[in-house]
């Protein structure tokens, strides 16, 4: 249906031919960009290392520019790629990492709970991601370093109520403690999925009530079992 290694647009479903596109990889179905975005010294970097290789660091440095990493993993039967893209939160880096929006159909906002100034931030990475990604982004804030409970600055219900009012996603994590990593990007993947398929479902639906009366629809089942190994890269 999307033909082979083809970018999926979020909007409109359109066909736009990215640098994957001659690359043959059988492991997968969909490829999905998502980028982490927030200050520096948040997690970030803990949090990418704890979802992709269940790793964590305690003497982590801060990211220079951009790193990414990748993780394999079911949803709906449909094998997904998330490929996480962990950008500098260092303010001489801004440049560099804005042109990393456009491509992500997903983003985790990351503060720590332990530093309201983290916290009160977070709008300005908002209006910065929104300015540069895609409308149909999908996001997810998260307070991260729940662990650290006697040094809390941010409150539970703080971060539940600006979530809310930006419409957002919301889970308090701990990189340390694999608290809700896996269910952060579980739910930020399963939603992407979710939009990509129902917008293909339209389109297939549309391409049908395009059909002259009386014609009908063929359906091959040699295309369709086909068009099952073909390799799909979702981004924006």
């Amino acid at each position: 249906m999307f033909g082979s290694e083809i970018w999926v647009d979020l909007v409109g479903l359109r066909d736009r031919r990215g640098v994957m596109a001659n690359r043959v990889d059988h492991e997968y179905d969909y490829l999905f960009k998502i980028v982490l975005i927030g200050d520096s010294g948040v997690g970030k970097s803990n949090i990418l290392s704890r979802f992709t290789r269940n790793e964590f660091c305690l003497e982590s440095k801060s990211t220079i520019g951009v790193e990414f990493a990748t993780r394999t993993l079911q949803i709906d039967g449909k094998t997904v790629k998330a490929q996480i893209w962990d950008t500098a939160g260092q303010e001489r880096y801004r440049a560099i990492t804005s042109a990393y929006y456009r491509g992500a159909v997903g983003a985790l906002l990351v503060y720590d709970i332990t530093k309201r100034q983290t916290f009160d931030n977070v709008q300005r990475w908002l209006r910065e991601l929104r300015d540069h990604a895609d409308s149909n982004i999908v996001i997810m804030m998260a307070g991260n370093k729940c662990d650290l409970k006697h040094l809390r600055a941010v409150s539970e219900e703080d971060g539940q109520g600006l979530a809310e009012r930006e419409e957002l996603s919301f889970l308090e994590t701990s990189a340390l403690e694999a608290t809700n990593i896996e269910k952060a990007f579980q739910t930020i993947l399963t939603e992407i999925y979710h939009i990509i398929s129902k917008k293909a479902l339209a389109a297939q639906e549309a391409a049908a009530s395009t059909a002259l009366p009386g014609q009908g629809t063929t359906i091959n089942v040699n295309d369709a079992s086909g068009n099952q190994n073909k390799k799909s890269c979702c981004s924006t």
